[in-house]
């Protein structure tokens, strides 16, 4: 059986996007246009919710936010003056309809909605213990656990059951909750997954990055605060909690090396700005005797402006991008798979001909893209290739909402950097230092006794427990006691 391959398959899925406002006649209008700027964060489905002061109304689908939401009569479906939406890759839970958010439910209280970026590490054994009480869950999300903790809570306020069930939750979230009351968004306490606030008139808005504020007019107020949660009623009146103390913050690093768009700015840093910086720090760390820097694009642009900049190399476009392609899967044969990959990315044979190449792009994964680049640009004639890499090594897995492949399939788990460059035949492979990375962030180095940012996925260091995948393990432990048959 021959495996679907696409040259974007080998990259770290952009988790989702959650975006709502409250307080404009046109909010779920408002939240597609929002959602459009987020629509790298997801691109599987989408999903808006809204609020006309009496009832709760929901139009989800798959596809991009353009093909669900195509026309005035998709708006009509959805009043009010309060909404919320989704883009959506899965991570936990597979894909579907029933799994595409916002999720809404009615409780005692009243109707309850809520939108989710990230990923609750201890959802299956939460799950187990409602079942066994009696909760039916409509999905297969990690999501609607939440739901399920809040119904269930004997605190007397809705607050306090979402702070009630927030405080069973592991992991990282953050979310944009609707009730008949007003608003309510929140980040977990160590801020793993970026959140924003922002205004337009008297409407108050929130987002995953800065980039959709700007998309819809809004105005930057602030970030929303790891741990805090922000309530939002239908007059404007907006109150802060915190709940949760004040931990040392751990927001993911990899915002700033892949999944952020670039004209976001977060924790105060502009993304392009960092990347570039990322690049710097990357030709001080491992420069390359070469004719041109050349980006993988188009994630791979801003990093390789910096290493050209630092390095006094030329910056080339060496490979074309055709952006009126969707994706492409490989057929049975290697001709058909090449052309496929050149539909997609195609080498710029009159620039890179005889030249010696410094590639850069942001991360390694699987290996199968930068082997493929690498074989593009030696049939472009290519005198060498040197692979940069705007990253440290990834090899370890992710559980706060990325679609991270299992540690066993992550090159940098598997081989050193020299195996990592014999396998995708470049003549040499680099990758950032963590320290580099921390540094392009404004930061002198990595803390080892308190790192800044979570970089579980460069460093094995995880900043919560993993209660799932522990029970996961032992479980795997276990099998492994069992005799296993023996090749002779």
């Amino acid at each position: 059986m021959t495996t679907p391959w696409d040259i974007d398959d080998d990259k770290l899925r952009e988790e989702c996007g959650v975006f709502g406002v409250i307080g404009t006649r046109e909010a779920a209008g408002t939240t597609a246009l929002g959602l459009h700027a987020l629509q790298h964060r997801g691109q599987e489905a989408v999903g808006i919710t809204s609020f006309d002061g009496a009832e709760f109304y929901s139009k989800r689908g798959i596809g991009h936010v353009a093909q669900v939401f195509a026309g005035a009569a998709d708006f009509a479906e959805l009043p009010g003056a309060m909404a919320s939406g989704h883009v959506r890759y899965s991570t936990t839970g597979g894909s579907g309809l029933r799994n595409v958010q916002p999720l809404f439910a009615d409780l005692a209280s009243g109707g309850f909605s809520i939108a989710h970026n990230g990923n609750i590490s201890n959802a299956m054994s939460l799950k187990r213990d409602l079942v066994q009480k009696g909760s039916i869950f409509q999905s297969t999300s990690d999501t609607e656990v939440i739901i399920h903790l809040v119904a269930t809570s004997r605190y007397p306020t809705l607050l306090d059951r979402f702070v009630d069930a927030l405080r069973l939750v592991e992991g990282a979230y953050s979310l944009i909750c609707m009730t008949a009351e007003g608003m309510i968004a929140c980040r977990d306490p160590l801020g793993i997954r970026p959140l924003v606030m922002g205004r337009i008139g008297d409407a108050i808005v929130f987002a995953s990055e800065t980039v959709a504020l700007d998309v819809v007019g809004a105005e930057f107020v602030r970030q929303i605060e790891p741990g805090e949660l922000v309530q939002v009623d239908h007059k404007g009146t907006i109150s802060s909690h915190r709940p949760f103390g004040a931990p040392s913050p751990r927001p993911c690093i990899f915002e700033h090396v892949y999944f952020s768009r670039p004209d976001s700015v977060l924790d105060g840093h502009s993304v392009y700005s960092v990347r570039k910086q990322i690049g710097m720090e990357l030709a001080k760390e491992a420069p390359a005797e070469a004719d041109l820097v050349v980006p993988v694009p188009d994630s791979g642009v801003p990093a390789a402006i910096g290493y050209a900049q630092q390095s006094g190399i030329p910056f080339e476009l060496g490979i074309i991008r055709s952006h009126y392609v969707g994706r492409t899967f490989i057929q049975p044969s290697d001709g058909a798979r090449h052309a496929d990959v050149k539909r997609k990315h195609n080498a710029n044979r009159a620039l890179v001909e005889g030249k010696r190449i410094v590639l850069i792009d942001d991360s390694i994964v699987r290996g199968t893209t930068s082997m493929k680049i690498v074989e593009m640009m030696r049939d472009a004639g290519a005198a060498e290739v040197h692979m940069r890499i705007a990253s440290p090594p990834t090899d370890n897995s992710c559980f706060y909402g990325v679609d991270t492949p299992e540690r066993s399939k992550l090159l940098a788990a598997r081989m050193d950097v020299k195996a990592m460059a014999e396998f995708i035949k470049a003549d040499s492979l680099a990758f950032v230092s963590i320290d580099g990375l921390y540094r392009a962030v404004g930061e002198p180095g990595r803390n080892k006794a308190c790192p800044r940012y979570c970089d579980a996925c460069f460093t094995g260091d995880y900043p919560t427990r993993l209660t799932d995948y522990a029970e996961r393990d032992d479980a795997a432990q276990l099998d492994l006691q069992v005799p296993q048959a023996v090749n002779a």
